[in-house]
Parts: structure tokens; C-alpha cells; sequence
């Protein structure tokens, strides 16, 4: 591991303590799992200072600024080997074989979640043999057999043409982009659209009689449906709506800490009633408590006691950053001041101080790298080893599979 990743390893371990014994076998027995996460953030490549201090200077809008800087978080580490090396080395120190990838950017325009999945298309073209995509739990257990990554895609939003001519025009394009690879798809992204209610809405109105439909298509395609950004009401509408498992893919539980993006009790047994999931994600801010490695392991714990072991995940929600990264944004010329995005409307006091997500400490300690520590922390907590392996991606497998099947599509 570089230094970067032996600075978090060492602040996860000074949080947990295990004995030696705790270690040793919560090591072991990482290697040895399929790790599968729910949603997060394959290792990215670092920002190009130079190629968006050349379109700044060239006069670019901010939304081909925006372009260049996502291309190359996301692909550009393709062309620079040091990065790419880096980048594998991530991969191997956290020991996942896949990541359910986030591949569209937040809402619900077609061509504004084609962007990512595109770049992301071509980083498993140019590096098939080393990460896959994946689009069956066979392709993920394959790429663990062979000693491969492999990424998962799933998408911010729900694809609509947003013409509002028919129900069935709108839902056309969760067929095109399952067909282009996309297995799981947010409902909502925070605020409120025509599906339903996101997290940040007061109002909790819940799922809209247009949102049903969505999730009885996305049911018949075989997308997962996806509520980590919704509401509570919306969320457990859609599982009361959904035949088959549907999940909130990195979230948190509200008993602990009573965030928007956290669930109830009432919609995380909603949710494990169809068959399937809460992932646990690893911002400090939505976790309460001391906001590190422990807080995490607090949530996992919860919600295993709660509706037991078979319907729980991790999505981390973070990603490992190359060590050059911040060296790259000091190249682009300072630009006025700009409004903030759409997708950073929260409501007051929800996004946290500072960085707006944790310290620095807290952050280290759930670094993306730090997956086998994750490990090493139900191990301390009494886990069974087939419980572990649940957790870890036995779960997230399970879900992929049922949904696929139930569609008529092969899950190997």
C-alpha cells in the first residue's frame, strides 16, 4: 500500500484494536469472500489541471468544464500509467471484486446519464482483462475466479425523455439503458420529481400514481429499484408496490441517527420484506455517533439485529482518490463565484460543517481501502463467518440474481 492508504489502514485500525486473532482471521477471511459493493465508487483517476486550464482559458461553459473534469476522474487515469498502476493498487488493497458503479450523473435526463456511463464503458473496454463489466452475478463470480474487478452499473436516476406524451413513452428508456448495461436506478435523487418525494422534501408525500408504473417497469425489465435517495414515504411505497427485491443501496439507519438519508425501522423491514437490502454507507455526517469505522459498524449491526443478516449490504459511497489529486485543481484559473448545483439543494443543517460530510479522521478510518477492516470489525463484533459473507456481497448477489430471474433474464 502507498502512504495514502497506509494512513487510513492505520486510522481504522486505531479505531477498531483488534487482538491479533480478530485480525488475522477477519483478513483471511476478506481474501477469501466475494466482496460486492452495493453502490459506491470504483478508484478514480485524479482531476486534469492542464486540460481545464486550457478550456477555461478558451472560454468553455461550465457544463464542458464539468464534462472534462468528470471524463477524467472517471476514464482519464486510461492514459497516464502511474495513475492506472495506482488505481489497481487501490483495487487490490480493498479486496472487492465488484462495484455496483455509479454510471449517471443525478436526475432523470437521458442524455445527462449517458455521460457517465459511457466514460465508464470505456474503461471496461480498454481493460477487459483486468475490470469487466458486469450485468450478472455469474460475471462477478467469474471476475472472482480469475482474479479480475469488475463494475456493476446503476444510475442516478430513472431515464425519461421527460415528452410526457404517454406513460409508456416515458418508460421506454429503462429497457435501452438495461440493455446498455444499467442494473439498479435511483427513483429520486434527493428533491422531488414525477416519481415520487427525495429525502430533502418536508413533505414526504410519497410515490406518485406515475412512479407505480415506474416500478412495475423497472420489475418487468429487471432493473433494481433503488430508494437510497428517497423519501421515507416514497421508499416504502415502492416496496409495498415492487414484486421483486428492491433495496436503498447506501443509506444508514435513522434509530441511530435520525438523517434524511438514513431509513426507519418501518422502511427497512418494508424493504427486507420483498427480498431485499440496506446498504451501509460510510459518510460520517449521515452516521451519527462518532461518525468513523465504529459508527458504520453500529449501523451494520442495527439493522442485521433488525431484519436479520440476509438483508444487509455496504455501499461505501466514497471513493479513493490518487495521492497527485490535489495538486490538479491549483492549475485552473480562478473563475467567479457560481450558484450551487441542483443536486446540492439539501435542506439546512443536513449536509454537515466543514467539508460537509466528516473530519478528516473520521474519513480516514472508512477510507474505500479500508474494506477489509469493515471485515475485521464484524469478526470483533461476533459475526458468523456466514454472515460476514453476506454482508460483504452474498447479499447484493442474492438481489441482482432474484430480479434478473424474475424477468426472464439468465443470472449466470
Amino acid at each position: 500500500m502507498n502512504e495514502r492508504m497506509t494512513r487510513a489502514r492505520e486510522a481504522g485500525l486505531a479505531q477498531l484494536q483488534p487482538t491479533e486473532a480478530q485480525l488475522e482471521h477477519g483478513l483471511e477471511l476478506h481474501q477469501s469472500c466475494t466482496v460486492v459493493e452495493s453502490y459506491g465508487f470504483a478508484p478514480r483517476g485524479k482531476v486534469d489541471g492542464d486540460a481545464l486550464h486550457r478550456a477555461v482559458e478558451a472560454g468553455a461553459s461550465e457544463l464542458e468544464l464539468q464534462d472534462i473534469h468528470e471524463r477524467s476522474l472517471l476514464a482519464g487515469f486510461l492514459d497516464d500509467e502511474a495513475v492506472k498502476a495506482e488505481v489497481l493498487e487501490a483495487w487490490e488493497a480493498a479486496g472487492v471484486t465488484c462495484v455496483g458503479q455509479n454510471a449517471g450523473e443525478e436526475g432523470q435526463s437521458v442524455e445527462r446519464l449517458l455521460k457517465r456511463l459511457a466514460w465508464l464503458t470505456r474503461v471496461t473496454d480498454r481493460l477487459p482483462d483486468v475490470i469487466a463489466k458486469a450485468t450478472t452475478p455469474g460475471d462477478i463470480h467469474q471476475a472472482k475466479a480469475r482474479g479480475k474487478r469488475c463494475l456493476m452499473f446503476t444510475g442516478n436516476g430513472v431515464p425519461l425523455p421527460e415528452d410526457w406524451v404517454s406513460i409508456e413513452e416515458e418508460l421506454r428508456y429503462i429497457s435501452v439503458f438495461f440493455d446498455l448495461g444499467c442494473r439498479m436506478m435511483h427513483l429520486t435523487y434527493n428533491r422531488r420529481n414525477m416519481i415520487g418525494d427525495g429525502c430533502m422534501e418536508t413533505a414526504n408525500a410519497g410515490l406518485s400514481d406515475f412512479g407505480r408504473a415506474v416500478v412495475e417497469e423497472m420489475n418487468r425489465v429487471g432493473v433494481i429499484v433503488d430508494t437510497a435517495h428517497s423519501g421515507w414515504q416514497t421508499s416504502l411505497e415502492a416496496a409495498r408496490v415492487s414484486t421483486v427485491p428492491m433495496v436503498a443501496s447506501h443509506s444508514g439507519c435513522a434509530a441511530i441517527n435520525p438523517h434524511p438519508r438514513c431509513k426507519p425501522d418501518e422502511v427497512i423491514k418494508a424493504i427486507a420484506d420483498t427480498g431485499g437490502y440496506i446498504g451501509i454507507c460510510c459518510i460520517p455526517h449521515f452516521l451519527g455517533r462518532s461518525g468513523d469505522i465504529n459508527a458504520m459498524l453500529d449501523h451494520i449491526e442495527y439493522a442485521c439485529r433488525l431484519v436479520g443478516s440476509d438483508h444487509v449490504a455496504i455501499g461505501t459511497d466514497v471513493a479513493y482518490v490518487p495521492q497527485a489529486d490535489p495538486a490538479e485543481p491549483a492549475k485552473v484559473p480562478t473563475r467567479p463565484s457560481r450558484r450551487a448545483r441542483w443536486e446540492n439543494y439539501w435542506r439546512p443543517g443536513t449536509r454537515g460543517a466543514g467539508s460537509g460530510w466528516g473530519t478528516e479522521e473520521q474519513v480516514q478510518s472508512m477510507a474505500w481501502t479500508n474494506w477489509p477492516l469493515f471485515t475485521v470489525g464484524m469478526v470483533q463484533r461476533g459475526f458468523s463467518d456466514e454472515d460476514i459473507e453476506k454482508v460483504l456481497g452474498g447479499n447484493v448477489l442474492r438481489v441482482a440474481g432474484d430480479v434478473l430471474r424474475a424477468a426472464g433474464h439468465p443470472s449466470e
